[in-house]
């Protein structure tokens, strides 16, 4: 189940999800909006103020703003958000795993024009499921390999 924005909300104030830096504008009716904190072009050292821009074919790295922490019955799906994709920016996302927690690092390739992307903007939905059940080991006991990150982790 895709959980609505009110179910959203009431996890976040019962402290079963926790959203760092949580802006209620962000939030959708189905999900909320991932602000850009940080971004690296080519590997190099990010940039966390300003405007970036990314070069034609070129492969890029975004990292939150938000910290994020889901407990052992939610997951999360990552979506670029259209204003992006109409841009030509092509983006794969995983999921987010139940128990996860830590800013997380979005990968995308623009394939057009050199564009310009303001460090702030939103840049991709984060959707909410509730699993059938809790998990039996979290994303820490099963890999962890990105738990508690900050800012771009490649």
């Amino acid at each position: 189940m895709i959980l609505a924005d009110g179910q959203i909300e009431e996890l976040l104030e019962k402290d079963m999800l926790y959203i760092g830096n949580f802006d209620e504008e962000n939030l959708t009716p189905n999900g909320y909006d991932l602000t850009i904190s940080e971004i690296s072009v080519k590997g190099e050292e990010p940039v966390s103020e300003g405007r970036v821009k990314i070069p034609p074919k070129t492969w890029f790295a975004v990292s939150t703003k938000e910290y994020v922490r889901f407990p052992s019955n939610v997951a999360g799906e990552l979506w670029i958000r259209t204003t992006w994709a109409r841009k030509g920016v092509l983006a794969s996302f995983g999921m987010i795993d139940a128990g996860f927690e830590g800013n997380l690092t979005l990968s995308a390739y623009n394939t057009t024009n050199e564009i310009e992307i303001p460090i702030g903007e939103t840049f991709a939905q984060m959707v909410f499921h509730i699993l059938g059940q809790e998990s039996d080991e979290s994303y820490n006991e099963r890999s962890g390999n990105y738990q508690g990150s900050k800012g771009i982790e490649l």
